[in-house]
């Protein structure tokens, strides 16, 4: 499937599988994304599926927003290896 990526009031909405396959357009859309907004909202509710190389993409936004000082927001159930990844490094 593809990845589809829409933006409405900073809420960026994310449908699809997040892959290595279609990273590229991840990190397009998100680069240099915290030059622009104070706080980022990625609503996952449309995310179908996501691999490792998804998640990774994920956590360095979330890494480079805690760097810049920026707020960063996921709402939606999407996938639960996402939460999973979150929730492990939470614990560590």
């Amino acid at each position: 499937m593809v990845l589809e990526i829409s933006n409405c009031d900073n809420c960026y909405k994310i449908v699809g599988h997040l892959t290595k396959k279609n990273l590229n357009t991840f990190q397009h859309t998100f680069k240099n994304v915290f030059e622009k907004l104070e706080h980022l909202t990625i609503n996952i509710e449309g995310l179908r599926g996501i691999d490792r190389d998804g998640v990774r993409a994920i956590a360095s936004l979330h890494n480079e927003a805690l760097s810049q000082k920026k707020k960063m927001t996921i709402i939606g159930l999407g996938c639960k290896e996402l939460y999973q990844h979150f929730e492990s490094n939470d614990a560590a």
